[in-house]
């Protein structure tokens, strides 16, 4: 039965992929573009000292940068799962990187990635299952709270510099927002700090009732302010190596913007896309779209006559989930067959 399971897994996450590289015609488009550029002796991939526009420079950096910076991104993350399911089972750094890549495969056709938890959890030998979901619940919102802290401080940069117009953009409405933002982002870090609460609180809610699950709420006092500021750490640590990432295929594919005007616009994106529910079929073309649109800002003021420039943009989008998620997605389909679904375990 492990094994039907695990071939099914397997199965599925190479379809996916197939269906995402092959069938799409954005990222068949863009796949013809990249050839043509590459091919093209006027392609300049990036900024490299000393070299002048118009000249081959050869393999980009950047190029190779963002290759490197996603075996880098993969392996914090690592860390970071490493170092939360520690409280309930002594993993290694290799087992633990498997794991999370794993996730990534086992995610790859299940909606909003809530494959992640489950993907993971089966690599385990001895901990509660139930424990290591909560578990890893609790870093993926370590991550999502620096994509919301990001995002929201990205939009209060965004709108008086590219909406500069806009009525919002000035007098009580843009300084109302920037208090509901303060207030919010205040409440959201205090939450987390504080996530030992839920331990208490079972306490008062299952007092009477549901008793069985009394004991998988005690991992929300595992963990400690120092703790989860570590946790936090790391996550940021993940965010700005793949907003790096992002940055990298931009400047790669033509795309001459300052990082502080990336970073802004990228941590919109990131923040729309943590808010729009997806489901994996489609989270490829709505990234793309949402990139765009967020660009289109940034087109209009800096660059009046965008050109192919949009498909730049769609481009070091499409590039990126090919990097970051597609080919990590593949690895972790090999590992899934050393997942144990099956175990005499009372979980």
């Amino acid at each position: 039965m492990n094994l039907l399971i695990q071939l099914a897994i397997f199965l599925a996450t190479c379809l996916f992929i197939y269906r995402q590289v092959f069938q799409k015609e954005s990222l068949s488009m863009v796949m013809q573009s990249l050839k043509g550029a590459l091919s093209d002796p006027g392609f300049n991939p990036g900024f490299k000292p000393g070299v002048s526009p118009g000249v081959s420079p050869g393999v980009s950096p950047g190029g190779i940068g963002v290759v490197i910076l996603m075996v880098v991104n993969w392996s914090l993350e690592a860390v970071k799962w490493k170092y939360l399911i520690g409280k309930v089972e002594e993993v290694s750094f290799f087992k633990a990187f498997q794991a999370v890549l794993t996730g990534v495969s086992v995610s790859s056709f299940i909606p909003n990635r809530v494959g992640e938890f489950f993907g993971r959890v089966f690599i385990l030998k001895t901990a509660s299952r139930i424990e290591a979901i909560l578990i890893t619940v609790v870093g993926s919102m370590s991550q999502l709270l620096i994509t919301v802290l990001a995002g929201s401080l990205g939009l209060l940069v965004f709108i008086p510099r590219y909406l500069p117009d806009d009525r919002f953009s000035h007098g009580y409405l843009y300084d109302t927002l920037v208090v509901l933002v303060i207030i919010l982002d205040f409440l959201l870090v205090t939450l987390f700090f504080k996530i030992s609460f839920l331990a208490a609180l079972k306490e008062r809610i299952l007092r009477k009732g549901l008793k069985g699950l009394r004991r998988f709420f005690r991992i929300f006092a595992f963990y400690h302010n120092r703790e989860m500021a570590t946790v936090m750490l790391l996550s940021l640590s993940r965010y700005l190596v793949f907003t790096t990432q992002f940055y990298l295929l931009l400047v790669l594919f033509g795309i001459r913007i300052q990082y502080f005007d990336a970073l802004v616009l990228i941590a919109l994106i990131y923040l729309i896309m943590a808010i729009i529910p997806t489901i994996a079929l489609t989270e490829l073309g709505i990234r793309g779209s949402v990139a765009l649109y967020v660009f289109g800002f940034w087109f209009g003021r800096a660059l009046p006559m965008a050109g192919d420039h949009n498909l730049g943009v769609l481009a070091a989008s499409t590039i990126l989930w090919v990097i970051n998620l597609g080919i990590p997605a593949l690895i972790g389909a090999v590992f899934v067959f050393r997942l144990k679904f099956f175990r005499k375990m009372n979980d």
